[in-house]
């Protein structure tokens, strides 16, 4: 049940008026029963249910993030997307829904979203109408306001899991198979290079550090990322995040820097959250230069399209390169390519998985494995005619 959101306001109002928010009552249990004297001694007589939904209500307001919080509390909400005060919607296993949440205003939203961004040292206003960030928990946070959001602020949290997706755990879902799992883990450990590509929400992250399971526990392994996701199960790990400006417009560390960074760390293989800049040409030149054996995700619509992309973030660098070099480039240092794919349903599957080899003409795509939908809507994988040989010539603790 929701409760009004005028009414929770006020109440929260009063308690703060009347100084009633001592530090002893600051904790749940005190402040429920200050919340239930006030409605005493207003004499608002509510359905027992309807008044522990205000009560609740108003103890998340003082001490949480107000209407956010029902939905925080609830695990299997993976996204919320907050489009102004009125217009709020989760995603639950996959699919987007309306929920009735709602704020009394979008000064109430905009004092919600200060509330999450000032314990990360970030701001939004005028002159910083945009943030991007990452909760304590690793939930990630965008906001965004007018004059950029045409009908009031806009805010995208994503949560992630108390714990973190295995590859066994993939494979029960049906986001791929067990042989296709085995065939994946065995490219890793043969240190072939992986991209991971797909659309927005469609699990690349997670399916990559299910891929990381398989990397060798004696390994040093450095992640970059915008903002930190992955968790990875092994035990020499280095996270290295981006930074953005300080307010002053200053101090900021992008992705580029950290990979080349990294290349001084001494890394047996480097993981990039998501490559989308510039820096695609450093990690090119990292993987054809001895660093093999590394994993990254792309946004794509396809294997062949994901490389074309690649090339072309490549060419965003400061060296001016020739088309075709860079085009050769990636097709020496990419190996693997493992397209992903969110249904009508919401299920999130593998629909793809591709060999890259150099040709003449440059990057070669040669389909392993492809995932089509039954009018069940399942997912079947049909092996690809180059399969066996390519399988044959990876062996988990073969080269290249």
């Amino acid at each position: 049940m929701r409760a009004d959101p005028l009414l929770v306001e006020y109440l929260r109002g009063r308690l703060v008026r009347e100084a009633l928010l001592t530090p002893d009552a600051v904790s749940p249990g005190a402040l429920a029963e200050l919340v239930e004297d006030l409605l005493d001694e207003e004499r608002r007589i509510l359905p027992s249910e309807e008044r522990a939904a205000l009560v609740q209500a108003v103890i998340d307001e003082t001490l949480g993030l107000g209407p956010l919080e029902p939905l925080f509390r609830d695990p299997e909400v993976t996204e919320v997307m907050v489009n102004g005060p009125h217009a709020v919607f989760v995603e639950r296993g996959g699919r987007i829904e309306s929920v009735d949440t709602c704020f009394a205003d979008a000064a109430h939203l905009l004092h919600v979203i200060d509330r999450i961004l000032s314990p990360l040292g970030r701001r939004l206003d005028e002159a910083s109408p945009m943030v991007d960030a990452r909760l304590p928990d690793g939930s990630r946070v965008n906001a965004i306001i007018p004059p950029l959001s045409l009908d009031g602020p806009v805010l995208t949290v994503r949560r992630f899991r108390a714990a973190p997706l295995t590859g066994d755990d993939l494979v029960a879902l049906g986001t791929l198979t067990a042989d296709m799992l085995r065939l994946l883990h065995d490219a890793v450990r043969a240190r072939l290079n992986v991209l991971v590509t797909g659309g927005t929400g469609t699990g690349k992250t997670t399916t990559l550090a299910a891929l990381a399971e398989a990397i060798g526990v004696s390994e040093r392994v450095v992640t970059i990322e915008d903002a930190a996701e992955l968790r990875l199960p092994l035990p020499h790990v280095v996270r290295l995040e981006s930074r953005p400006p300080s307010i002053e417009g200053t101090g900021a560390v992008p992705i580029r820097a950290l990979v080349r960074n990294a290349l001084r760390m001494r890394p047996d293989r480097i993981i990039v959250g998501e490559v989308r800049g510039g820096e695609a040409l450093d990690l090119l030149q990292a993987l054809t230069t001895g660093h093999e054996g590394s994993l990254s995700t792309l946004h794509a619509s396809s294997p062949a399209d994901a490389l074309r992309r690649l090339t072309t973030l490549a060419l965003m660098g400061d060296l001016d390169l020739p088309y075709r070099a860079v085009a050769d480039q990636v097709a020496s240092a990419v190996d693997l390519v493992v397209h992903q794919a969110r249904l009508a349903d919401g299920s999130r599957r593998v629909v793809e998985v591709a060999a890259v080899t150099p040709a003449p003409d440059g990057p070669q795509v040669t389909t392993l494995v492809r995932g089509q939908v039954t009018r069940g809507g399942e997912m079947r994988f049909a092996n690809g005619e180059a399969l066996a040989a390519w399988r044959a010539a990876v062996q988990p603790d073969g080269d290249r």
